[in-house]
């Protein structure tokens, strides 16, 4: 009956899919990767990684903090996990290994920062969810000020990790025997280096936050400054201009397509009654609203090990969502406790896309165990701030209720 029931089930693909290309969201999903990508090209992380050596080369694991701060600051920029980690890597580990550090702490820094785009605003991964939940209580708003205090957070301990590891293990982060001295000199030039992307960074995500502009008029306002700094570091010109359209056109038809087809998965699912079930099976479980979403949380974390984000983005977070709601959690606060699972996904095997992202940016002296070894503990991080997150709703829900004062 699903497949001949043409008026209920399979004749709402069509709607659905021209529903998700006029989607008003949507439109800041090509903009915010054209931004990642002309800032990619632009020449902004090659000054950012000069300078900010001179600053934190002295420090015990000095380098592998500049590469988390720079990480940061790229995440904040463009949300592309795939650039982010190559970029990353190219720069620091040459340097990294050149100094001496432990060759799986170097990996593992460079690949797990790479992933911070993907829960710090803009991300694009928070556009999508917010666009699946399709619920005003969770807009791309308040996705983007709810993740930005767990983004940070796991900055923080990541540094943390970092400083720890070089005091207890010298030789696993040592100090390089030619560090210059910190200098006004110095400060003046990385601050000449950062001002630039943090001017880029208010004017996308302080328009947003201070209700300035829209989520969707705040990626355009990316866009543009982009292009200004790529111009300001004389790499504008037409070739770049064009490989930049080209591969921001090919990443949105991707996700275009993964998007179609979760849409005609859910509907065939609806149609039979698939979300019915889902939902009262979770319902039923014996272990209270806090358990049920533990146990969410733990199947995500399981099907990270296999599937990709955007998979299991648009076809299991629709799904839960309304349980979640019955249940009466905060939306806002459990799709970013969703995100922050997620992100494990980039550094699991065997389908952690951040290990392949690595290892071709990677010198050969870099083999796969080292890589593994180095995401271990990181690994390890993001399910410690996942647990912060449940425990602490206040470092998601805090900033959105400040803003909407």
């Amino acid at each position: 009956d699903l497949w001949f029931d043409w008026g209920s089930s399979i004749a709402l693909i069509p709607e659905r899919s021209w529903s998700i290309a006029a989607s008003e969201t949507l439109v800041a999903l090509p903009m915010f990767i054209f931004m990642g990508l002309m800032l990619d090209r632009s020449g902004v992380a090659e000054r950012l990684m000069t300078n900010m050596v001179k600053l934190f080369g002295g420090l015990r694991g000095g380098y592998a903090v500049t590469v988390i701060v720079m990480g940061v600051l790229l995440a904040a920029t463009t949300g592309i996990i795939g650039a982010s980690v190559v970029l990353l890597g190219l720069l620091s580990l040459p340097v990294m290994l050149a100094n001496n550090y432990s060759k799986s702490l170097a990996v593992g820094t460079a690949c797990a920062t790479g992933t911070l785009g993907i829960l710090i605003p803009p991300s694009i991964m928070l556009v999508l969810m917010a666009d699946r939940l399709a619920n005003p209580a969770a807009s791309v708003g308040d996705l983007f000020m709810g993740a930005l205090c767990p983004g940070l957070l796991l900055s923080a301990m990541y540094i943390a990790y970092v400083l720890v590891l070089g005091t207890v293990r010298p030789q696993a982060a040592p100090v390089p025997a030619d560090a210059p001295p910190i200098t006004w000199a110095t400060i003046w030039q990385v601050a000449r280096a950062v001002v630039p992307t943090a001017g880029l960074i208010l004017a996308v995500l302080g328009t947003i936050f201070m209700g300035v502009a829209t989520p969707t008029e705040a990626s355009g306002v990316g866009a543009v400054g982009a292009m200004i700094l790529a111009a300001a570091n004389r790499q504008l010109n037409f070739s770049i201009m064009r490989e930049t359209v080209l591969q921001t056109t090919r990443t949105t038809a991707f996700i275009f397509a993964i998007f179609i087809g979760a849409t005609a998965f859910s509907v065939v699912l609806r149609g039979l009654g698939g979300d019915e079930v889902i939902e009262e099976a979770l319902i039923g479980l014996p272990f209270g609203p806090n358990g049920i979403v533990i146990s969410i949380l733990f199947g995500v974390f399981l099907l990270g090990f296999f599937l990709d984000w955007v998979e299991i983005t648009l076809i299991i977070l629709p799904l839960v969502a309304p349980v979640i709601e019955q249940l009466g959690f905060d939306l806002v606060w459990f799709t970013i406790l969703f995100a922050v699972c997620l992100q494990t996904s980039f550094l699991t095997p065997p389908v952690g896309f951040a290990l392949f992202y690595i290892k071709g940016a990677s010198p050969q002296e870099i083999k796969v165990t080292d890589i593994y070894r180095g995401v271990i503990p990181f690994i390890i991080l993001q399910l410690i701030g996942l647990a912060m997150v449940y425990t602490l709703p206040a470092l998601v829900t805090w900033l959105p209720s400040v803003a909407y004062r």
